[in-house]
Order: structure tokens, then C-alpha cells, then sequence
């Protein structure tokens, strides 16, 4: 038996917020969208592939000191592709955790830039190579399991 991620949901306070958030810096585009008395969703892809849902559904934003999930990544091809999306963050007014591109571990060839939503949700945007010489802010430990 063979597993694959099929699609994240993410809990949100605002989706009135949080959707422009992620097709901006994501290019997500809503594939279906729906509301209730007391809810909302959406759910966003890419070429007709869903990848995220938003479910307004929450009163607090996230908590890094429960259990549930850590951090969500994404990867991109090229260093030119994670140069746009920071740029995008940026422009957005977004902080990033580290300054610009950061190494998965001392001397690794992967690395990216790690940010959250507009919730706290920790997020990271990765290449798996083109890397090199970027710092590394943990050391030989993942980067990405220490923001």
C-alpha cells in the first residue's frame, strides 16, 4: 500500500483574510467555495488539483505549544522561484523567521524561507537544491523543526 498527500486543511479565524493571503502568495486558485449559518470554506488548487481547504471555523490563531501539526511546506523548483515568493511576502508585509533564504542543516543543498499566515500557521517555502552557503540557523539540526 502506497501513500500520497492528497490535500491540507487548515482551520482559520478570517477567511476574508487568510484567502488572498494564499492565492497571492501561493497562486492558488478557488476551485469551490461554500458558507453556512455559522461557517465558511474554500477549498484552493492549482490546474484544477486540489492542494489547501480554509474552514473558518476557529476563534484563536494557531498554537505552537499543542500537539497538531508543526509547520506546513511547499516546494518550488528553483532559487528564481523562491526569490518571487519572498518577494511577494515582502510586499505583503510579511516577517519572515529568518532573513531571506535560509539551509536545512550546515552544508545542506536544500533550504527556503519560513514565515507564518496571518493566523501564526508556520509555513516554509523550499528548493530542494541550489542552497549551498546559505546559513543554516540550527546547525547540523533541521531548520525547518526549530521555528
Amino acid at each position: 500500500m502506497k501513500f500520497t498527500t492528497g490535500h491540507i486543511g487548515l482551520n482559520v479565524t478570517d477567511l476574508d483574510r487568510s484567502l488572498p493571503f494564499y492565492q497571492r502568495v501561493f497562486g492558488f486558485e478557488a476551485l469551490a467555495e461554500g458558507s453556512g449559518i455559522d461557517r465558511r470554506w474554500v477549498f484552493l488548487g492549482q490546474g484544477g488539483n486540489l492542494v489547501l481547504t480554509l474552514w473558518q471555523q476557529s476563534r484563536d490563531g494557531f498554537s505552537a505549544t499543542t500537539a497538531g501539526l508543526h509547520h506546513l511546506s511547499f516546494q518550488v523548483d528553483t532559487r528564481d522561484d523562491l526569490a518571487a515568493a519572498e518577494a511577494i511576502l515582502r510586499e505583503l508585509g510579511t516577517e519572515l523567521t529568518y532573513d531571506g533564504v535560509v539551509a536545512h542543516a550546515d552544508g545542506a543543498e536544500s533550504g527556503g524561507i519560513f514565515f507564518t499566515d496571518p493566523d501564526g500557521v508556520r509555513l516554509e517555502i523550499f528548493i530542494p537544491a541550489g542552497a549551498e552557503g546559505a546559513p543554516a540557523p540550527a546547525g547540523e539540526a533541521p531548520t525547518c523543526g526549530f521555528f
